[in-house]
């Protein structure tokens, strides 16, 4: 998936297809492109892409999950703030390249998708944070509250969802949704997800066609 500072990031599975795999449109391109798109990924520092959730971000040692990891360049920071963080990417190309370029114990690579994420079994736990970085604009609709609802499951009491919103004119090679923030919103909260944070950007690969919303949110406590 495209994201701020690491063009395409996370991917999404196919939403009539809930196991994890190849989504059309979406995952072969990025099984391509993954030594291209390394070059970029990295090329842009996490405290950049996501200076608006740097407050957010727990204290350490905390659960962490980077849904559509890419690279790992997310990840890797997350891990070296002191973290346990697992890296799910559905693309093998770029977990191969992740584990090559971060190679870090902290970080537990992982091979799945949203909307269901079902290689996620209770015995990972509950998560403190999740990380969603440019991945839910390859959601089609009907994805969507499927992967909130399980986002939400995965979730502590008092943990907090992350999210980035790509907007702008979607790349011919893929597919992708502009998404609008109020749209999601709506939807963690309906989820039982409370908003924390709203804030826009621009692109940080200097793109001057693509503008981003940065979303937080925040599970019930029990």
């Amino acid at each position: 998936m495209t994201r701020t500072g690491r063009g395409a990031g996370g991917r999404a599975g196919d939403a009539r297809r809930p196991a994890a795999g190849a989504a059309p449109g979406v995952q072969p391109y990025y099984a391509r492109a993954a030594e291209a798109l390394a070059e970029r990924y990295e090329s842009v520092r996490f405290e950049t892409v996501h200076r608006d959730f740097l407050p957010l971000l727990p204290a350490a040692p905390a659960r962490v999950a980077d849904i559509g990891a890419g690279t790992g360049r997310d990840a890797a920071a997350l891990a070296a703030l002191g973290h346990d963080v697992l890296a799910v990417e559905p693309v093998a190309e770029l977990r191969a390249v992740g584990r090559r370029l971060h190679p870090t114990p902290a970080i537990r690579w992982h091979a799945d998708s949203l909307p269901a994420l079902p290689g996620i079994e209770d015995r990972e736990g509950s998560f403190d944070l999740i990380l969603l970085s440019a991945v839910w604009m390859h959601l089609e609709a009907p994805a969507r509250p499927v992967a909130m609802r399980r986002l939400h499951t995965l979730l502590a009491p008092g943990g907090r969802l992350l999210l980035s919103l790509r907007h702008g004119p979607p790349p011919a090679d893929r597919r992708m949704y502009d998404i609008p923030a109020p749209e999601t919103t709506a939807l963690a909260t309906r989820h039982g997800l409370s908003p924390l944070q709203e804030s826009t950007g621009t692109d940080a690969l200097g793109r001057a066609d693509i503008h981003w919303s940065h979303l937080a949110f925040e599970k019930e406590r029990t």
